[in-house]
């Protein structure tokens, strides 16, 4: 195990790689791809990992890319849950594997940042910090290659498209990602995810539940039509629809528990032509976030309950599409206090504030904590001159993160997958 002195040490060594790190990211952040498809994040990401001697497997269904750190130390002759390695068993069989997620995709927004480095790729931006993902994953690799002779196992790393609603993660677990080490699979997983909401230099983690499920609903109201001017002589799907949406947010209110919330927005409501023309259907479009399944299933069904008994009660009739996202981002709780345990060594108590909470975002990494133990943290990356009440968030294109957070995030990384694997 890495002594607090050699842990400390990794700080240092983030730092005198940033440069490097900073020219990756505004790389990538000059040439922002979205969705599943990003050959040009691919290219560099491959481009980098070869320069470390390292060999990039690359996704079929998308343009992931995997790769593998192999440790040299000494390995303990075990595997995980099975006693002592039989003789004759390889070394391959007798070491643990801990998974590292950098994510790759870009936003649909035109950045509006004034940074000399802004997207030059018109209507598209990394306005989620996902380029500073893999700058920080791609550094990390830099010094986890470097200190192979210290950990026996392996890392496994994974740079991962798709994760503004593409289900990247997802797709990259059905072609096999958690078997690219070889067997055992990961015994834990770890990501990072920066942010301005926290200030730079921090690592904000709590375990249980770190970020919501995010569903979608889609609901179409079908009345009849009319002249605007006589209302009882048509069925006015707007008033139904409105009524609709108001009896969603006080369920939510009367019949979810405090604890265990959950949030309904309706974000889209679109009907009728012109000013005198009742329509003959109005639609309805918006998000559902929870935080476990007992209310994602409470929600769903009075959802349903709600919108077909309001339409029933007027004569009308109700169409009703609950879509399902991304699951809840779980954090396994052994693995979260490892985690808030290293980055406290690493960069003391006052950088690593308390249990934060829940976010109402959704992550699908959420996928990946499903199938291994593990963790998302998020790296503060606030810029000290900005008010936290007023700093442009994630999603926001004026954001700018603070450069300098990644070598905490390079480090953190680093340090997470070293102690996860001591005594493989």
């Amino acid at each position: 195990m890495m002594t607090t002195p050699e842990i400390k040490s990794l700080v240092r060594s983030a730092e005198t790689l940033l440069p490097e790190i900073v020219a990756i990211r505004r790389r990538l952040h000059r040439r922002p791809e979205m969705g599943l498809t990003l050959p040009g994040t691919q290219a560099l990401i491959v481009e980098e990992l070869e320069k470390l001697g390292l060999k990039a497997h690359l996704g079929q269904a998308t343009t992931s890319v995997v790769a593998v750190i192999e440790g040299t130390g000494p390995t303990s002759g075990t595997v995980p849950g099975t006693g002592p390695a039989s003789p004759g068993t390889s070394r391959a069989a007798a070491t643990s594997t801990v998974l590292l997620r950098g994510d790759m995709d870009a936003l649909p927004l035109t950045e509006d940042t004034g940074l000399d480095f802004s997207s030059e790729t018109d209507g598209v931006m990394h306005a989620c910090g996902h380029d500073t993902h893999v700058a920080m994953l791609l550094g990390a690799a830099r010094l986890l290659v470097e200190r192979r002779a210290s950990f026996s196992g392996r890392v496994l790393l994974m740079f991962q498209p798709g994760e503004e609603g593409f289900h990247g993660a997802r797709v990259m677990l059905e072609e096999g990602l958690l078997d690219a080490a070889g067997t055992p699979g990961p015994k834990g997983a770890f990501a990072l995810h920066i942010s301005t909401e926290y200030p730079t230099g921090t690592i904000n983690i709590r375990p249980g539940p770190m970020m919501a499920a995010a569903d979608f609903l889609k609901v179409e109201v079908r009345g009849r039509g009319g002249h605007a001017s006589q209302p009882s002589a048509a069925l006015d799907p707007i008033t139904i629809a409105a009524e609709i949406v108001i009896a969603l947010q006080t369920m939510v209110t009367r019949q979810v528990d405090v604890f265990d919330p959950a949030v309904i927005t309706i974000a889209h409501l679109t009907a009728g032509t012109t000013n005198n023309i009742i329509p003959e259907s109005a639609f309805l479009d918006g998000t559902i976030r929870t935080f476990s399944e007992k209310t994602r299933t409470l929600v769903h069904d009075g959802i349903r309950r709600l919108a077909e008994g309001i339409a029933s009660a007027y004569g009308a009739t109700v169409e009703i599409e609950v879509i399902a996202g991304y699951p809840v981002t779980t954090n396994d709780p052994t693995f979260s206090e490892m985690v808030r345990a290293t980055a406290v060594e690493l960069l003391g108590e006052e950088r690593v504030p308390g249990s934060i909470e829940p976010v109402m975002g959704a992550e699908d990494f959420s996928y990946v904590l499903q199938k291994v133990p593990g963790a998302m943290a998020f790296v503060g990356a606030r810029p000290a001159n900005e008010d936290p009440a007023t700093a442009p968030a994630n999603h926001s294109n004026k954001v700018i993160f603070d450069e300098p957070a990644m070598a905490i995030g390079v480090a953190t990384y680093v340090a997470v997958a070293l102690r996860s694997l001591a005594g493989s």
